[in-house]
């Protein structure tokens, strides 16, 4: 029996899910045939699931920072992840020099949090934040009445056993697994939470590096890549650097198994505490899988590139909303959305006031949520740096299907049908130059508006160095990552013992 029924005329709930580098295929109800999450799956029959679900950008913060603010990322100015090296500062080998950025979530901006806690909610965060340097950056400051875990870092510091190391969480038994942890945090939360409505934000620190489950989990999906068709390889190389297309990397199908269980928990304890039809929730991903770097964890086919790339794999991600009863179940939507969009979807379905001065570039879905249609409008990229996985400083507009990616190293725009083409393999912009212009017309104008930062050129790069280390990560990194992806599936394997902790979780 639940805890407590849910009050007449009560205001709902929200929850919103962030998973952090999880893909567009990372999930069983999204196609694929080796990760297993069943608790998501059920959330996704239980609402609507949106197939053209996008993140505001290629890396973590800044898509972070427009899920919190409801605005792009060059607007803020917040364009790269919290800690990466840009300007003068940066001493890689590359044409250009990336573009500055600013490394906190402006003080000033009131975010989805604050509107709830104005709102009359209580608030409460969990898990990643990675949106500034100072304690005066962290959650507590923007609206959430409780925090536990998030802070300025964008891994786990302890890893996903504890001790967690974590200066916004105690540690609690040894080896307790991450994700777990904060589930139970959350649930507890949730169930303690009374007939007070509540803003509750639950951001896994998984499935992002460094790689860790079970030994459990492990086993289990080490013997069902084992027991698949063999791949002749796993990787290939891409624009800059060799990239997985098969999905089989046991650890990081027992991590994510390990998330899925984690949000299982919540969802009990909200069916527990009475509040299941009174909440809704808005599961989603910062950007698209890691193909590329931290150990190559995942494809994200039949989407090109993943994290850090400007192509789908890197923008395209899981964007599912339910509330039972008031969201017709089981629909999968192929309308364009995006981060910017969730404050103001999650403040129309609460019933309280728009607030279009702040996400001023947030559409609200609730009409595509209803059964109904919400208007055509480009969507925008814009990401001046280099991607640690391989990605190119680009600005991206989409409309209509069509999609143009404008190279600031100055190579050609690229064009593509996303609907006929959605690998991207096909560049129409020879074909259509007239659709080509219209879009670069549309993205030079959105980038004047926003004030938008470019990169700058390198005036040390060196032409000749930067030859020789592509074809080294042709000739070395290629068959080495090759070789480190087979290896994983050998029964001798055995990875590092201390994040072994796990065999004390239940």
């Amino acid at each position: 029996m639940p805890l407590h029924a849910t009050p007449r005329n009560a205001k709902p709930n929200v929850l919103l899910i962030v998973v952090d580098d999880l893909g567009w295929k990372d999930l069983s109800v999204q196609g694929s045939e080796f990760y297993e999450t069943p608790n998501i799956d059920q959330l996704a029959a239980d609402g609507v699931r949106f197939m053209n679900g996008y993140a505001s950008c290629q890396v973590c913060s800044p898509s972070r920072a427009s899920l919190m603010t409801g605005q792009y990322p060059a607007r803020m100015k917040t364009t790269d992840w919290f800690g990466a090296k840009a300007g003068t500062d940066w001493k890689r080998n590359t044409k250009l020099l990336p573009a500055e950025y600013i490394e906190r979530l402006d003080p000033d901006r009131i975010t989805v949090a604050e509107a709830f806690k104005e709102a009359g909610y209580s608030t409460f965060f969990a898990g990643k934040w990675h949106l500034g340097k100072d304690e005066s950056d962290w959650p507590e400051h923007h609206g959430y009445e409780i925090n536990v875990g998030g802070h300025d870092k964008g891994s786990p510091p302890g890893g996903f056993f504890s001790p967690h190391n974590n200066p916004r969480m105690e540690d609690r038994d040894p080896g307790e697994y991450l994700p777990l942890r904060l589930a139970d945090e959350t649930a507890n939360f949730i169930l303690s939470s009374g007939d007070k409505p509540f803003f509750a934000t639950l951001c896994f620190y998984a499935v992002h590096a460094p790689l860790q489950t079970t030994h459990e989990l492990w086993e289990k999906y080490r013997n069902k890549a084992k027991s698949m068709p063999q791949p002749a390889s796993r990787l290939e190389v891409e624009r800059r650097r060799p990239i997985r297309v098969v999905q089989d990397n046991p650890i990081y199908g027992g991590l994510v198994e390990g998330m899925d269980a984690a949000v299982g928990r919540v969802l009990d304890a909200l069916e527990a505490a009475g509040q299941s039809e009174n909440t809704i929730v808005l599961f989603t991903s910062d950007h698209g899988g890691v193909s590329s770097g931290d150990n190559w964890a995942t494809s994200n086919l039949p989407l090109r590139g993943g994290k850090g790339y400007q192509w789908e794999g890197g923008l395209r991600v899981p964007f599912i909303v339910s509330w039972p009863g008031k969201i017709q179940p089981s629909v999968n939507l192929d309308t364009p959305v995006i981060g910017t969009g969730v404050y103001p979807t999650l403040l129309e379905l609460a019933g309280l006031p728009a607030r279009p001065e702040e996400h001023v570039d947030g559409t609200s879905i609730v009409p595509a949520l209803r059964g109904g249609r919400i208007p055509e409008r480009p969507l925008f990229w814009h990401y001046p740096h280099y991607g640690n996985q391989g990605g190119d400083p680009s600005s991206v507009v989409q409309l209509k299907g069509w999609k143009l990616i404008r190279y600031h190293e100055g190579d050609p725009d690229e064009l593509f049908y996303l609907p006929d083409d959605p690998m991207e393999s096909r560049d129409l912009a020879q074909r259509y130059p007239e659709k080509a212009r219209e879009l670069r017309g549309i993205l030079d104008h959105w980038l004047e508006d926003v004030e938008a930062e470019f990169p700058t050129l390198n005036p040390d790069f060196d032409e000749v160095a930067f030859a020789r280390e592509q074809v080294r990560k042709v000739e070395v990194m290629l068959p080495m990552r090759e070789k480190q992806a087979a290896e994983i599936l050998e029964p001798d394997w055995s990875p590092d013992a201390t994040w072994w902790g796990s065999e004390t979780v239940d």
